[in-house]
């Protein structure tokens, strides 16, 4: 998916390694991680299969920008309108085996995984009102209608799962019998 990700990016202008990874931590961030171990293996593979073009700058110690070749926009669009398949959930493995855990591990596994959710809706809410501001300035906003839609239904899924552990930590599972 990295690289799918990387040719989206290059299809809209030419970007340096790092200008790549700020803009995944930025907008991608809550559902995809990319250090640079791996955003630059994937560049690297990228340009071997000649989907980018790399050209060193002059101005910059190192910096190399990519630019997307035809081949890799046919390859990026040929990926984007292949069927889209169902997600796999790796909290929903570790989920159906907690019944193995004691008590203490479990409750404080999901209590860390609590905070961390509300601290990621929080920062999605702050994302939320920065692009709504944007938005409002632009002449068609409607042109960014798919991306909005991702923001949100992140929040709305990350508000769900909330919901859930907070279920399950206080065994409010209606489809469960209590055995507290």
């Amino acid at each position: 998916m990295l690289e799918n990700v990387i040719l989206g990016l290059l299809l809209e202008q030419p970007m340096s390694g790092y200008d790549i990874k700020k803009t995944i931590d930025s907008s991608f961030g809550f559902f995809l991680k990319a250090s640079y171990g791996s955003l630059y293996p994937a560049l690297k593979r990228l340009t071997e299969k000649s989907y980018v073009s790399v050209m060193e700058t002059e101005n910059s110690k190192n910096k190399k920008i990519y630019t997307l070749l035809p081949s890799g926009k046919e390859t990026f669009l040929t990926w984007l309108a292949e069927p889209i398949e169902t997600p796999r959930n790796e909290l929903l493995g570790r989920i159906f085996f907690y019944d193995h855990l004691d008590e203490a591990t479990r409750e404080q596994r999901l209590s860390e995984y609590l905070y961390r959710l509300e601290q990621e809706i929080k920062g999605l809410g702050t994302v939320q009102q920065i692009v709504s501001q944007e938005l409002a300035s632009l002449p068609n906003p409607g042109d960014y209608y798919y991306r909005v839609s991702v923001l949100f239904n992140g929040i709305s899924q990350l508000n769900l799962v909330k919901e859930w552990i907070q279920n399950i930590k206080e065994r409010n599972d209606l489809h469960v019998p209590n055995s507290k």
